[in-house]
């Protein structure tokens, strides 16, 4: 939905601007006539500079813009009419301005289409170079692409303010000036396009640039890849793996397969190519690549598994007790990689085809910002509730937020003793299920409602001078951000691949100041103020670090959490019975099992406020091993070693190959 300035823009364009021209056109009333198409101007001007989701709403009412255009060019024609202008010269020369006009745009849109096309690589690519071997000639200026076409109808600004006091002086001089003004820009904004489709503006082709990755490729000689592919909502799948990758010991590369989701992807020092065609993908030659890890189980996983010389591992996006960690789409990896032994002990029990030699406990590197220990010198316990998303079937087991999300934050709101409650859905929570939306929505008024309740309550007091102070910390270090991921992450691809070579102490500065936004972030607001937060920032491993509790579903953000030590609650959202529901579910055996109705939720608060009362801490530690594997060595270690491990396989592998070839297939060859 569009903000309350973006409704009445809207409203005030289709509702009363359009209408109101109709009938100043019909009446005739000039004077009414320019206040409501400076209305209707203005109007349009501000949806689209706010860049609105209205004005993609109008186009599928059969309202979009360039018809908005050509109803007020019409209009227009009409008001001469009724003042009795239809006929002469400068009527007729009008008419034919607006029909040239219209044609001119379909010159321009077909220009700027084709130099979108053509500076559209058919390998994006990031922290990257290909300038030595590629002409990469710099991106049109802002003025001639963004918002191309809106520029190019308000063109005939000048032909309507000229027709508009030709016909209130009655001297066609004025129009004859707009008409010559307005054709005389428009063809001018329409050639500027040309030099970047002939000459040495153009764009290189798309073999050339294919040429120029592959050259890279071999000189770079990648051997751990990272690959994924997935819609844009699941782009944190491949963000949680990227520090990892920067701490590999052998040569990184992450491909992806979407544009979205590289648009999406958090910086990193690690070299990135984006390969939306398979073609493309499958004649890259990545011979030197021994080790492909995989984030999640796609289709488009093919492409690379076809590739016989390296090994393929699927490591995930998280450790669970969800059907999803046993998919029998992954006895097609060489290696399945899980955290600890209940993730080996998973796929025995499920028996889908991944035998155990197979499998290779890694723990989880992630973790590692993850700290651990009960929180000191707290003054309202936190407690976090993070629901999973409804999944792609209706098994009422796969959230909490429908059957128990109100309950639970009910019952936290109206705890004796106050608590401050965190609330962090899942990225894809009402993607699919409105019911689960409509209550995420609830969950929402609930929060906010209560929180604006304790900011009015005399006994919740904050430091009002630290946090404004932290506020204007936060607003500068926003800003300092958004210059440096500017110029990190251009929207030209083709630039993007002149630039591409990364700036280490950008990317260091980018580091250090998420760090400081993070610290910042928590300080901006009292410690007891109740929060909803959605979006990538704050990560859910810093929702963690403030955190006392947390309240979540069948996820790997419950094993994710158990690496923090602190008390956790996990609802029997399918009714299963707390029995059943810990057989079937081996990251519950520490948690406090909540039915739907959150009866037992005070025993999590105890838990919490006394650490003589947290019955469950010594079974958290037993399950944080036998979940997450060992703290010695180090899980980066630990998934270091592996990748060694399974490099030398691939090199054996291949020498295999090469020994059994015959001199005869040597010769052919």
């Amino acid at each position: 939905m569009g903000s309350v300035g973006e409704l009445v823009a809207a409203v005030a364009l289709i509702v009363v601007g359009f209408p109101a021209l109709m009938i100043a056109a019909l009446l005739p009333n000039i004077v009414a006539f320019a206040v409501a198409a400076a209305v209707t101007y203005g109007a349009d001007h501000y949806l689209h500079h706010r860049n609105s989701y209205l004005v993609n709403r109008l186009s599928v009412v059969r309202a979009g813009l360039a018809i908005r255009f050509l109803v007020r060019q019409l209009i227009l024609v009409l008001l001469l009419a009724r003042l009795g202008l239809a006929y002469g010269v400068f009527f007729y020369a009008l008419v034919a301005c607006f029909i040239a006009f219209y044609g001119l745009q379909a010159v321009h849109g077909a220009l700027v289409k084709m130099v979108r096309l053509r500076r559209t690589l058919p390998v994006a690519t990031r922290n990257i170079t290909l300038a030595s071997d590629l002409r990469l000639p710099g991106a049109p200026p802002r003025l001639l692409l963004h918002r191309s076409g809106e520029k190019m109808l308000h063109l005939d600004l000048p032909v309507f303010v000229g027709g508009l006091v030709s016909a209130f002086l009655g001297d066609g001089m004025w129009g004859g000036i707009g008409i010559v003004a307005a054709l005389g820009l428009g063809v001018v904004y329409t050639l500027l396009m040309v030099p970047y489709l002939v000459g040495p503006r153009r764009a290189p082709a798309p073999r050339a640039v294919l040429t120029a990755v592959q050259n890279w490729l071999s000189t770079y000689k990648p051997e751990t890849v990272l690959y994924f592919s997935g819609a844009k909502e699941s782009a944190y799948q491949v963000n949680m793996w990227l520090e990892t990758m920067e701490r590999l010991d052998t040569r990184p590369l992450i491909i992806l397969r979407e544009r979205s989701v590289m648009e999406r992807l958090a910086p990193t020092t690690v070299p990135v190519i984006c390969v939306p065609g398979g073609v493309h993908l499958m004649n890259l030659d990545l011979s030197t690549v021994r080790v492909a890890l995989y984030a999640a189980n796609v289709g488009k996983n093919i492409h690379l598994l076809r590739v016989p010389t390296m090994k393929h591992v699927f490591i995930g996006h998280g450790d669970s007790d969800k059907i999803a960690s046993v998919n029998p789409y992954s006895k097609v990896y060489d290696e399945v990689w899980t955290a600890g032994k209940a993730g080996r002990d998973r796929y025995a029990v499920a028996d889908v085809g991944v035998r155990d030699e197979d499998v290779v406990e890694v723990g989880r590197p992630q973790l590692a910002p993850i700290r651990t220990g009960r929180r000191q010198g707290v003054i309202v316990p936190t407690v976090l509730y993070a629901p999973t998303w409804e999944g792609w079937d209706d098994n009422p087991g796969n959230t909490s937020l429908m059957s128990a999300g109100e309950n639970i934050v009910r019952r936290l709101l109206a705890a004796d003793e106050p608590v401050r409650v965190l609330y962090k859905p899942h990225p894809f929570t009402g993607t699919r299920s409105t019911q689960a939306r409509l209550a995420h929505e609830r969950i929402v008024a609930l929060i906010e409602k209560a929180a604006a309740e304790r900011a009015l309550d005399p006994q919740f007091r904050g430091d009002e001078a630290a946090l404004e102070t932290a506020g204007a910390e936060l607003a500068r270090i926003e800003a300092r951000l958004g210059e440096l991921t500017a110029g990190v992450e251009k929207e030209d691809e083709a630039e993007a691949a002149r630039d591409g070579a990364p700036d280490l102490t950008v990317y260091e500065e980018i580091a250090r100041l998420r760090e400081e936004w993070n610290d910042a972030y928590w300080r901006s607001f009292p410690v007891w103020e109740h929060r909803v937060i959605t979006g990538s920032e704050p990560r859910l491993y810093d929702c963690f670090n403030v955190s006392d509790a947390m309240v979540s579903d069948i996820s790997s953000v419950v094993s994710d959490f158990i690496a923090s030590g602190k008390p956790y609650a996990v609802t029997d959202s399918a009714a299963l019975g707390v029995e059943e529901f810990v057989r079937q579910n081996t990251a519950v055996r520490a948690a406090v099992i909540l039915s739907n109705e959150a009866t037992e939720m005070d025993q999590l608060l105890a838990a919490v406020r006394d650490p003589a009362a947290d019955t469950l801490a010594a079974a958290r530690v037993e399950l944080k091993e036998y979940l997450l594997g060992p703290d010695e060595p180090s899980s980066l270690e630990r998934f270091n070693a592996a990748i060694a491990a399974l490099a030398l396989k691939a090199e054996a592998r291949s020498l295999g190959q090469a020994r059994a070839e015959t001199p005869s297939e040597a010769a052919a060859h």
